[in-house]
């Protein structure tokens, strides 16, 4: 079942969900908007392996806003940090952003109960697209878990993405043993 608004906060009041900075405007009916923050990066190669630890090249997106090309993926990050104990979040691009051509994860749109950071976009353009920093990217919804969780996230030894950042993080599938 999906959080309503008023649902949100009371799990926000209780210390179930945490929104930092939280903009009470940002809150829909069933849905908190999140912001595209001021870093993007890009990987340094072209031909990238599963295996091995892909470096990437950070970018600040200036006032003028940054035009992002297709056929490169990009990866931004959140401006809000987010902890979320009691329930599932889940990621959805704004239908907005969505008609610009802009889809902001390829896959990973599901969080873990116990995901404590900023959320790294996975982006994607149709054409090219001048973007901001600021500018709504995505909303926020939130399930209710049926049952006690016994391994949050933030709790697990193998967890890759728990350094809190303000960065995009690349990624650590070379971490996985395969």
């Amino acid at each position: 079942m999906i959080l309503s608004d008023t649902r949100i906060l009371e799990a926000i009041a209780q210390g179930h969900i945490l929104i930092e900075p939280f903009r009470r405007d940002c809150l829909g009916s069933n849905s908190y908007d999140v912001h595209l923050g001021r870093y993007l990066a890009t990987y340094q190669d072209r031909e990238l392996d599963a295996r091995k630890h892909n470096g990437i090249i950070e970018l600040l997106i200036p006032e003028e806003g940054f035009v992002l090309q297709p056929n490169t993926l990009y990866l931004g990050v959140t401006e809000e940090y987010t902890e979320t104990h009691q329930h599932v979040p889940f990621l959805e691009g704004k239908s907005s952003v969505g008609r610009l051509g802009i889809h902001i994860h390829a896959t990973a749109g599901k969080g873990d109960v116990g995901f404590c950071n900023t959320w790294t976009l996975e982006i994607t353009v149709a054409q090219p697209v001048r973007v901001y920093a600021g500018m709504p990217v995505g909303q926020l919804i939130y399930f209710d878990v049926d049952g006690q969780v016994e391994n949050p996230y933030h709790h697990k030894v193998d967890a890759k993405y728990t350094h809190r950042t303000l960065k995009p993080v690349e990624s650590m599938m070379w971490k996985n043993e395969f």
